[in-house]
């Protein structure tokens, strides 16, 4: 029994993905869990500080490498904040079965 299918879902699509790597993940599971937070519902308004403290991340530039990253290879859609004054939006995409 699945108590979690988005999880069970992340960890079967990346599986396979030679591409993702343990900060990927941990970016991931922060995610995750703000998207709990939110009802399960997208968007998910984020800032980078509660991220990379929930993902034990402490250079900024890792972070944006993998958030980037995670986009490219089509687990979220990112849209980065315009100003400091705004959160940015972080949508988790369905992954296929």
């Amino acid at each position: 029994m699945e108590y979690f299918p988005p999880l069970t879902d992340f960890y079967r699509a990346i599986a396979d993905d030679p591409r993702i790597g343990s900060t990927h993940i941990s970016i991931y599971m922060a995610l995750l869990h703000q998207w709990n937070l939110n009802g399960g519902h997208n968007p998910v308004k984020i800032e980078r500080s509660c991220i990379m403290k929930a993902a034990k991340i402490n250079a900024r530039q890792t972070y944006n490498k993998c958030i980037n990253e995670l986009q490219d290879y089509g687990y979220i859609r990112y849209e980065p904040a315009p100003n400091g004054s705004v959160n940015s939006r972080v949508f988790l995409i369905e992954r296929e079965k």
